[in-house]
């Protein structure tokens, strides 16, 4: 499956920043005016930040620096959903469709994925505190059209797939708790626009974490299990698109206690993934001015 890679608009520029709760300044890690930067992950010993650029995955250092490029193999085409392993030796990525393991100091990728009769896509964003177990968003395609958006769990090392929701409704984001023992997802499920929920990791339990009127996608989990950061949108706004004013949003894990962190121009490409650094004081963001 071919892959358009979003474009900048002219005068845009990606921005890769880092944002740390303590002292609430934000620093600017890389700076690119010729082609999208998207979804940092934070590797776990705290030394690069991992991203996507046209299809490829890079690494840089969180305090600065010039990127280096990951060998993915034949791997070419890896979008904006991707996880580190619990203890930073593979990296799984999306890419056309399915999922891959590769070495996190680059190497030939590995097929986690299956293939279907029918057309379905993963698109990854969690993976259990053991490193067994990947979290994904299944997509069924109807024609041209995508039909049911769902949550399963597949192992890493290659087996069935485990479906934990069927709704109707949409369902994105699933990122497992440091504990293992939740899975955090956004769902128009109950609502009609996206909300946070959290459900057990067998799919039961599920509850609403998120209670407003605002588009809340992708919610991130720190290390130490006592943060949540999230991407809201404003009310009405359909999907997760880029090139929209959105915040950056901290609350505690129970959905209580939360504050506006980050006003920035982002949405698509900002925190699809975690993006928490080892420590749980800092997290990384992508952002996207207009001049």
């Amino acid at each position: 499956m071919a892959w358009n890679w979003r474009q900048l608009q002219p005068g845009q520029t990606a921005r890769l920043c880092t944002f740390d709760l303590d002292s609430r300044e934000k620093q600017v890690v890389l700076e690119n005016a010729d082609s999208v930067l998207e979804a940092p992950n934070w590797t776990p010993d705290g030394k690069w930040l991992v991203y996507n650029q046209d299809g490829l995955i890079y690494r840089i250092n969180p305090d600065g620096g010039e990127p280096a490029v990951l060998d993915t193999g034949e791997v070419r085409d890896s979008n904006n959903d991707h996880v580190l392993s619990p203890d930073g030796g593979f990296l799984y990525v999306s890419a056309g469709g399915h999922l891959y393991e590769i070495p996190s100091s680059g190497g030939p990728a590995r097929k986690v994925s299956n293939d279907h009769a029918e057309s379905f896509l993963y698109f990854l964003h969690g993976i259990s505190p053991d490193g067994t177990t990947l979290a994904y968003v299944g997509m069924r395609l109807e024609g041209n059209s995508v039909g049911r958006v769902n949550i399963f769990t597949i192992p890493v090392g290659g087996g069935p797939d485990t479906r934990l929701t069927d709704h109707d409704a949409p369902d994105d984001g699933p990122e497992f708790s440091p504990d293992g023992d939740w899975i955090y997802f956004n769902s128009e499920l109950t609502t009609g626009h996206m909300q946070l929920f959290r459900m057990r990791a067998d799919g039961s339990d599920i509850s609403r974490v998120t209670h407003d009127d605002r588009v809340n996608w992708f919610p991130h989990v720190s290390p130490d299990g006592s943060e949540l950061v999230y991407v809201s949108y404003g009310p009405g706004v359909t999907g997760h698109p880029a090139d929209h004013n959105v915040i950056l949003r901290r609350m505690s894990p129970d959905g209580g206690d939360s504050e506006d962190l980050v006003h920035l121009f982002g949405g698509q490409g900002t925190m699809n993934v975690n993006s928490w650094a080892p420590d749980s004081r800092r997290f990384a963001y992508v952002e996207y001015p207009l001049p």
